[in-house]
């Protein structure tokens, strides 16, 4: 883990109230819809293997499901 990402995880964790999930960009966005791309790019998955900490809410669940069959999803510390 980089140090960058190790200072974003702990600002993350230090405001956190709710679940934290670690997105990864799993396969590539090439081919998909541009609604699709966009929604990539929004969660900040920019290329493969990348990984994203996001606060879990409603409205980030319905932009995982409009990709869901490019990414990985875990509870981040599980």
């Amino acid at each position: 883990m980089s140090l960058k990402f190790a200072r974003r995880v702990k600002a993350i964790m230090s405001e956190a109230k709710g679940k934290v999930l670690q997105i990864t960009l799993k396969r590539s966005g090439i081919g998909c819809t541009r609604r699709q791309r966009e929604t990539l790019r929004g969660l900040g998955l920019t290329y493969r293997e990348k990984t994203t900490l996001r606060h879990d809410s409603p409205s980030l669940q319905g932009r995982l499901r409009t990709v869901e069959h490019l990414i990985e999803v875990k509870e981040h510390g599980s």
